[in-house]
């Protein structure tokens, strides 16, 4: 589904204009500012959004552009994309021909996008239309907000299946976003494809009470409204973030600081 320019959603009985204003564009990615929302598109032409060069790099520049972009205390950013996956992992058959090296390219840049997503200073929310598989999956779970379609789609880390270890960064966030053991053992040790209903009772994702691409976008974007609307300080969310999350934040490097804003009591 395509967010139109200034498509009219309505939030119970109220109805909200967001106007479009292109910020990226490449064959991989597209990045829109729709009025307090950047929307993060995943394209491509295979529909399967694989994690190689092209859409890591996009994805760094993206991500870059919200966090010199955002309002601070008044901006979400929303990670979408179309079709049958949201992301299908790194970029496997990329890699093939020279697995060791191009792989470990392909981790060592990721690392960097996940840096980039927990630092920056507005909520995250991602809306899962598709499949979720490994760095797909990884990436997601960067986002402060999961959001799944019930009907179709899963979540999928597929290393285990593939005799593939997992990078550190990989094992910190699954450690700090997956709360329970078994929920942990089920999705790494038994490569588990889990529906969007298991998701949210394994508590891996918040919600899943959607019935097709349009419907978890539209909940997302309303959920994207409803938190910039608080007007939070970016600077400050972006420290409380990473304090909540310091194994992962700490194997990326990022380093917390004390910020003490100006009081709104």
């Amino acid at each position: 589904m395509a967010i139109k320019t200034k498509k009219k959603i309505h939030e119970k009985n109220q109805k909200l204009t967001v106007h479009t204003k292109s910020l990226r564009l490449t064959t991989m990615c597209t990045l829109e500012k729709h009025g307090s929302l950047f929307i993060l598109t995943l394209i491509g032409d295979n529909h399967e959004h694989r994690l190689g060069p092209s859409l890591i790099d996009c994805l760094l520049s993206a991500l870059s552009q919200v966090n010199s972009q955002a309002i601070n205390g008044g901006s979400a950013l929303i990670t979408v994309a179309h079709g049958k996956f949201f992301c299908n992992g790194f970029d496997v058959p990329w890699g093939q021909s020279d697995a060791r090296s191009r792989l470990h390219q392909m981790v060592e840049s990721f690392r960097s996008v996940m840096s980039a997503l927990l630092s920056l200073p507005v909520p995250t929310i991602a809306a899962v239309s598709g499949h979720a598989a490994a760095g797909g999956l990884v990436l997601a779970l960067g986002h402060d907000y999961v959001l799944m379609r019930r009907d179709r789609g899963f979540l999928y880390m597929s290393e285990v299946d593939l005799a593939i270890t997992l990078p550190d960064y990989v094992a910190a966030l699954m450690r700090s976003k997956i709360g329970g053991s078994a929920a942990r053992r089920d999705v790494l040790l038994r490569g588990m494809k889990v529906k969007g209903e298991e998701a949210v009772r394994m508590g891996i994702v918040d919600s899943a009470a959607y019935d097709s691409e349009e419907s978890v976008v539209e909940a997302a974007v309303r959920l994207g409204h409803r938190l910039a609307e608080r007007k939070w300080n970016g600077e400050v969310y972006a420290e409380i973030r990473k304090s909540l999350y310091p194994e992962i934040c700490g194997v990326l490097g990022l380093v917390s600081k004390t910020i003490v804003a100006s009081s709104k009591l």
